[in-house]
């Protein structure tokens, strides 16, 4: 049975059966006290309630000796990491010294190469405005280069020998070895890394290729090792380091799928912020749905950025009135341009789908699934299909790539598409025919939309190139895409604006980019919404020159509950930054039957002055349920025009009420763990066990009602009511009327 048949079936059994089970096991699911487990071993970040120097946490921790003490931390929050039995944690909480203790997230990186025949050679650079700023001089007559400025770079290091990067590059740390050698993972076969050196070249490569600020000083901290993993407890100490170093601009082009604003990594980048530290981080790979953006890209306080396309010539496929955007794979063959192919079903690419089937000389359209995406292609190819299109098996982007070298060209496309085109080719059979089409400042698919769940902030802040992006790796230069790519071309443009205008504080840097960024458009008609793109793509540019500073850079009301605009209000400050006075006027948006805005009258703002201005959101009527309600405030200032994105909910909104469950078997006969991050809580929270065949229900490994929001972990003893086996685990949580789940296939030993 496929899986969508099977999520269904697991939709109806918690609806039908969960709350009468709900209600009967209720006394039942009462936990007994925990045997100790001496086995199981948990690193966790332990944060204080007050400073404790070294010596005095080692005295802390004597009690239990089988806790090894790895980092202490001053900067970002009095605590410290540690590893050991779970049990000894736990004791560790009991002694009222700790305000919170966090479990240590694995992090890995998502990005894919680009090939290079579609791709319009440092056309992302320039686009943010790099080209004009570089006959521009800061106030000591230096060209704006990012000369004196520090920018660090956790990672997965760097390859600091690269002839572009030797200049740039000043010293680092290895939080994956713990030494003073953040060079990348080499020797190492299919977990080589090189994203590190990647994001270096774009904010500050000083040779062959030039970043965006490059005379700039990069700090490598390696916290991801092999294959790109690493740990919240790695980036957090990285973090701290940065802090100690003295670094200008932090970059992490890195990130979870949880959306929250309370993780540990969001809250140190709020800290690294508080420290003076302009703090950039990539926005996630998850697009385009909604909801998807992770931490750290959901801290307040730091820039978190979206990607956005610079001039490309994207590859299409008409078919029959439809064209379908196609994505090409690193290592396939260039494309042949007004080239028209016949098409075949190629199912999943197995030999024997291939069979009875006339591929010679076709373009053969496989699903995802089952095989590799290389062994796909070759069995193709093997049955004289001169062209692969591979769609998905279920929703969202692919970042993918195949291994070795491709005769044939390779693209990929939706699950949607694919299926559409499935659809037309059993219709209307007839040839498919490839064109090209040039694409800029358009929102990449798979960048990672907002908002932040519970306190509903506007996520990215902005967007900048992050589809075939040119830069350093290892031995050469390669093209690749990811929001990992777009978030340095942040930094750099940090660089240079910290190193034209020192006094700026990283709150009012933020608000300049987002003051001077330009919104980009759906079509010719529509923007794309704010929390897709926040307040749209960079122009360094026009940033070094602004008059004008409105800070905060955006208006987040939140839940607007209230009728009177009193009761919704935010307060802005508006700082005149040139030596002429500059009038300040507010467009009135168009007449609305559900929102009324009350906004500051027209005025003169004096050289140097800054004044705080309130702005009034009225709810005139009901609003539509589950609905996020945004746009863009216009101010001018002067002959200058802000775009203010400004976001509200009149009720609980349409988010994922459960992200992030896992569960285990704990090490232990009697024990099993899980974990779950509650975005806003649940009224009712539970994990459901069914079997895997029949999809029975078995029985509750856990259900409670009033649950907090957060992330929740807890060991509990097994039943004996569920005997050893495998079984689908499904997660639920219900809040305002609204279920979602999550499954998973467990093993209970």
């Amino acid at each position: 049975m496929n899986k969508l048949i099977r999520r269904v079936i697991v939709c109806i059994l918690l609806i039908v059966i969960g709350p009468t089970i709900s209600s009967a096991h209720h006394e039942k699911l009462q936990r007994p006290p925990l045997p100790e487990n001496k086995h199981e071993q948990k690193t966790a970040i332990v944060q204080l309630k007050e400073h404790l120097t070294t010596s005095e946490i080692e005295k802390l921790l004597k009690p239990y000796p089988n806790l090894k003490l790895r980092y202490t931390f001053q900067h970002i929050f009095h605590g410290f990491s540690v590893t050991g039995p779970k049990h000894e944690l736990d004791k560790i909480a009991e002694l009222g010294l700790t305000q919170q203790i966090y479990p240590s997230y694995t992090y890995q990186l998502q990005v894919s190469s680009y090939p290079n025949v579609l791709i319009q050679e440092h056309n992302n650079i320039d686009l943010i405005g790099t080209k004009e700023i570089r006959r521009l001089n800061d106030k000591n007559g230096r060209p704006l280069t990012g000369k004196g400025i520090k920018v660090g770079v956790i990672d997965t290091g760097i390859d600091y020998t690269h002839p572009d990067l030797r200049k740039s590059y000043v010293k680092g740390y290895d939080f994956v070895d713990n030494d003073s050698d953040p060079m990348e993972t080499v020797n190492m076969g299919p977990n080589d890394t090189f994203h590190g050196t990647h994001v270096a070249g774009v904010i500050a490569a000083n040779g062959k290729m030039k970043g965006v600020a490059c005379e700039a000083k990069i700090y490598a901290y390696r916290a991801l090792g092999p294959g790109g993993f690493g740990t919240t407890e790695m980036i957090i100490a990285a973090i701290e380091q940065a802090i100690k170093d003295g670094v200008d601009v932090l970059n992490l082009s890195l990130g979870t799928s949880i959306n929250g604003p309370d993780l540990p990594t969001s809250l140190a980048l709020d800290k690294a912020v508080e420290h003076g530290i302009v703090a950039v981080t990539s926005n996630g790979n998850s697009g385009p749905d909604l909801w998807t953006v992770g931490t750290p890209g959901t801290s307040h306080k730091a820039i978190s950025v979206g990607a956005s396309t610079p001039n490309i010539k994207v590859p299409y496929l008409d078919y029959f009135q439809k064209q379908f955007r196609l994505t090409p794979f690193s290592g396939s063959k260039q494309w042949n341009i007004d080239r028209s192919y016949m098409l075949v079903d190629g199912g999943l690419g197995r030999v024997g789908d291939f069979q009875n089937k006339d591929a010679v000389g076709k373009m053969a359209v496989i699903k995802r699934g089952k095989l590799t995406f290389t062994e796909k292609v070759k069995n193709a190819e093997k049955h004289g299909a001169k062209a692969v299109i591979i769609y998905n098996n279920e929703k969202g982007d692919v970042l993918g790539q195949l291994e070795g070298e491709i005769e044939i060209p390779v693209a990929f496309i939706s699950k949607k598409d694919g299926e559409q085109l499935l659809k037309l080719m059993r219709e209307r059979p007839m040839p498919a025919k490839i064109t090209l089409k040039e694409e800029q400042d358009t929102l990449a698919d798979f960048s990672s939309r907002g908002p932040v769940t519970f306190n509903w902030e506007i996520k990215p802040d902005v967007v900048a190139p992050g589809v075939a992006i040119v830069s350093t790796v290892p031995g050469g230069y390669m093209p690749l895409q990811g929001t990992s790519m777009a978030s340095p071309h942040v930094a750099g443009a940090s660089a240079i604006l910290k190193q034209a205008n020192p006094h700026l504080t990283p709150e009012q840097m933020k608000a300049i980019f987002m003051n001077t960024s330009i919104p980009l458009k759906r079509n010719s008609e529509d923007y794309y919404d704010t929390f897709e793109q926040g307040a749209g793509r960079i122009r360094i540019d026009k940033a070094i020159k602004t008059k004008v500073i409105i800070d905060p850079g955006a208006l987040i009301f939140g839940k607007v509950e209230g009728t009177n605009f009193e009761e919704n209000k935010i307060r802005i400050t508006i700082e005149n930054v040139s030596d002429q006075p500059i009038r300040i006027t507010f467009q009135v948006p168009e007449r609305s039957d559900e929102i009324g805005w009350h906004l500051p009258t027209r005025f003169m703002l004096q050289p140097n002055e800054k004044r705080q201005l309130t702005i009034g959101l009225e709810v005139k009527n009901e609003h539509k349920v589950n609905e996020i309600f945004n746009g863009y405030l216009t101010m001018f200032a002067g002959s200058d025009t802000i775009h203010v994105p400004y976001l509200y909910v009149t009720t609980e909104p349409d988010y994922p009420r459960i992200m992030a469950f896992s569960v285990e078997d704990a090490n232990h006969e009697d024990l099993f763990q899980y974990e779950v991050y509650l975005p806003g809580g649940a009224e009712e929270f539970g994990i459901a066990l069914f079997d895997p065949d029949t999809y029975r229900f078995i029985d509750y490994l856990d259900w409670e009602e009033n649950v907090r929001r957060g992330l929740i972990s807890r060991t509990m003893n097994k039943s004996d009511a569920i005997p050893k086996g495998t079984y689908i685990a499904i997660a639920f949580a219900k809040k305002a009327e609204k279920e979602d789940y999550i499954e998973q296939i467990i093993e209970i030993q």
